[in-house]
């Protein structure tokens, strides 16, 4: 059994790939069921959570070979862990045999999903973003921020970024460190404003009032929302639903979990008809994506075992 490393993933990666490979996998016939979700309680912290989340295929034979994989990420989250130094959400994959269950590979889980959910939003950008977008707003600096706007940029031409936080020393250190030949990066004070401006909001926070109103959107901006997948969080406001064209990553996840869902649905904002497609609508070709120029587009993903489970087997076909 082969043990994958952060770095290991890191060197082997792209976005572009990563996109294809996506792509593929909501085109195909992935089993994924419902992830599990157990709650760890601690009598001096806030609790904490552990999730399994499982994936596999059917065998297809092929000559005279046959394949087929089974896989799971266990993944924990700890919201405290920043008194520890440590991230609040971490985990592995284990990638198996579909025609033994012998083990194959343990992956860093956390380097996998940061991967696999930067690449799910480029995905969905690919249908939903103007063409000639060039000014990308980053709502949040943690984590997953530096892989987002990659993301982006290895699918529209962005030429400028700005980056937004609560706290504006995270921001502008992102800045500081982020650096490439193709677009500009600066930290941002001005949320209003930088909202006004763009024409792509991403955001990856764990908000759990609105940060983004719809008032301040542009014609013909996207709005992709990566953050507060809970319930009880959420990222936009009603405005934002109520003139938006909305996609989500898979139905069932976004009605599980998608604050940014689930709350409009409760005040009477949104409809669930109104929820357009999902990236198997998009993928397959059952639903388009932007229909006209000026017009508004949302996003919210909340994640899928599918994903997971086709970015896992591309970096061990890879490493």
């Amino acid at each position: 059994m082969r043990i994958i490393t952060a770095a290991e993933i890191e060197e082997c990666l792209t976005v572009r790939d990563l996109v294809e490979v996506l792509r593929t996998a909501f085109r195909s016939e992935i089993k994924a069921p419902a992830p599990q979700q157990h709650k760890i309680a601690r009598p001096d912290a806030a609790d904490g959570e552990l999730m399994l989340v499982p994936a596999w295929t059917d065998f297809e034979a092929q000559g005279n070979s046959r394949t087929g994989y089974a896989g799971v990420k266990i993944a924990t989250s700890f919201a405290d862990n920043a008194r520890l130094d440590r991230p609040d959400r971490m985990g592995i994959y284990l990638l198996l045999s579909g025609l033994s269950g012998e083990p194959l590979a343990i992956l860093d889980g956390r380097a996998l999903t940061l991967w696999r959910t930067a690449a799910a939003s480029a995905l969905a950008a690919g249908y939903l973003v103007r063409e000639d977008a060039s000014r990308l707003l980053m709502v949040g600096a943690g984590a997953l921020a530096p892989y987002l706007i990659e993301a982006h940029a290895a699918v529209r031409p962005i030429k400028h970024v700005l980056i937004w936080n609560r706290n504006p020393e995270r921001s502008r250190r992102l800045a500081a460190h982020l650096k490439s030949p193709d677009y500009s990066v600066t930290a941002t004070d001005d949320l209003e404003g930088a909202v006004r401006g763009a024409d792509l909001v991403c955001c990856a926070t764990e908000a759990v009032d609105p940060l983004i109103r719809g008032e301040w959107l542009a014609d013909g901006c996207h709005l992709d929302l990566v953050g507060a997948c809970q319930p009880d969080r959420r990222e936009c406001d009603d405005e934002c639903i109520e003139r938006a064209r909305i996609f989500v990553d898979t139905r069932d996840g976004a009605m599980a979990n998608a604050g940014d869902i689930l709350q409009p649905l409760a005040s009477g904002a949104l409809k669930e008809s109104d929820v357009t497609a999902d990236l198997f609508d998009l993928c397959r070709g059952q639903k388009a994506g932007r229909r006209y120029y000026n017009q508004l587009t949302l996003f919210k993903s909340v994640g899928a075992s599918l994903e997971d489970f086709a970015v896992a087997q591309h970096i061990f076909s890879r490493v």
